[in-house]
């Protein structure tokens, strides 16, 4: 009789997820999904790093174990809603580059508390899911040029890997020059530049963990030299969310100013059309794409990913987003959803683990060689832009120089955008330049005279 109920409801799983019918198998799936946590598990130091308020914030930033706790949740729901809903065997967690934004622009240039800041979010969540399930979100899809898009994403990168070098102590202030290269003598610019190494190592050999292993590798090496401490215990269980949770609700009020609707305009471009570009790409690699090269059931992964964002807002933390380290475990043979099931329970277990991660987050030397890596793999968009032409040349360049050199995401995209439109209309091109650039022109003119007042 047991035989017989197992056997019905794993045909039920096969029947809803499709693993027979793509080819896969239960086995495959959550190794699959086992891969992906591993490729993408390093948010769980980096993002308190970059949030807490034991890192560059400081007492302005996130208490670093909520932010903790609020990442493997947000990772744990945000990864459930797609595997379950969707069905895509794609992760989501905090994105890096947005908590860049949130935190380095947002919070510090901005000036803007981080309860706020993640109202912001919030906004950017409802905002996206409401363009997600309707056919508007074609036409926004449409409306921004692909060199703008490939060009935020390279910008992006930038920015993040500039973070990723101050924080490693690589390159330093100058009063002649701005920035200079670091003092070498230092034992944890050392131990950055060693973490450097063994990821960029590990990335060319094809390790599908390799930045999670550079982490671990990079920590050992800080403990044996003492530049990093050795966690006090290792397993706890997770809290910290009773100083977050809500404070995106009860702060919404005060997002609704000139400055947070630059904030949740940032937010809601980078994301949405971050999202479609890996959702797309993980489903070309996974043979998922259907034969007229649309992403099927694209309405519910959109919106499984602006439900993350929403509910990692509401829990504590920045834009959840889908991960494009998910291509790791398609690489692995995951098909379905059911991968992104197995990374979420992943997820779940290490929520227990803070005093391990917490080591990590609260070394800059350790986490700044993610950082730094991330903002390569990011950077590949560079390649697909089309520099022979000057009318896309032209406002990508300025979008990605104008995020490292201003310290700010929003600055790059505004600028870029404010480009845009001209050189088309100065190339006669002007019908090719869709209302919507026109709109978002205007807006972000008025951010810049915003700032100069």
């Amino acid at each position: 009789m047991s035989t017989d109920v197992t056997s019905r409801s794993r045909g039920r799983i096969d029947s809803y997820f499709g693993v027979s019918r793509l080819g896969s198998t239960y086995r495959r799936e959550i190794m699959a999904g086992t891969v992906t946590f591993l490729a993408m598990s390093y948010v769980l130091a980096v993002n308190p790093a970059v949030l807490g308020d034991h890192g560059t914030l400081g007492a302005k930033g996130i208490p670093t174990q909520a932010v903790f706790t609020a990442t493997a949740i947000a990772a744990v729901f945000g990864t459930l809603v797609m595997g379950l809903w969707a069905r895509y065997p794609v992760a989501l967690a905090p994105g890096m580059g947005l908590n860049a934004f949130f935190a380095y622009t947002v919070v510090l240039e901005m000036g803007i508390p981080w309860q706020e800041a993640l109202s912001g979010t919030l906004l950017s969540g409802v905002i996206f899911f409401l363009l997600a399930i309707t056919k508007v979100r074609e036409k926004i899809i449409d409306a921004i040029p692909l060199q703008m898009k490939l060009a935020v994403g390279a910008g992006i990168g930038m920015f993040v890997a500039f973070i990723g070098l101050k924080n490693a102590g690589l390159v330093v202030a100058s009063d002649a020059t701005f920035v200079h290269l670091g003092h070498f003598t230092k034992g944890t610019t050392l131990l950055a530049l060693f973490g450097l190494l063994v990821t960029v190592i590990f990335l060319v050999l094809g390790w599908h963990g390799a930045v999670l292993y550079g982490i671990v590798a990079t920590a050992i090496v800080g403990i044996v030299s003492g530049l990093v401490n050795l966690p006090h215990q290792i397993v706890a269980m997770p809290h910290g969310l009773d100083q977050t949770f809500g404070q995106a609700i009860v702060n919404l009020p005060h997002a609704f100013t000139g400055q947070m609707v630059i904030v949740v305009l940032t937010m809601l471009f980078v994301d949405f059309f971050d999202a479609s570009g890996t959702l797309i790409g993980i489903a070309n690699q996974a043979g998922l794409l259907g034969p007229d090269g649309k992403l099927p059931r694209a309405a519910q992964a959109l919106a499984a990913d602006s439900i993350g964002t929403t509910a990692g807002a509401i829990i504590g933390t920045s834009t959840t987003t889908a991960y494009v380290e998910s291509t790791a475990g398609v690489s692995a043979g995951g098909r379905t959803g059911l991968t992104a099931v197995s990374t979420a329970g992943w997820f779940l277990i290490a929520m227990f683990f803070f005093p391990v991660f917490a080591v990590v987050a609260d070394a800059p030397s350790v986490t700044a060689p993610a950082l730094i890596v991330v903002g390569v793999l990011m950077a590949r968009a560079l390649g697909d832009i089309e520099w022979d032409k000057l009318e896309y040349a032209v406002p990508a360049f300025i979008t990605v120089v104008m995020m490292p050199l201003t310290y700010s995401i929003a600055n790059g995209i505004a600028m870029g955008l404010l480009f845009y439109p001209i050189v088309m209309v100065a190339k006669r091109r002007v019908r090719e330049v869709h209302p919507v650039m026109w709109a978002l022109m205007l807006v972000f003119l008025a951010y810049f005279i915003f700032l100069a007042e």
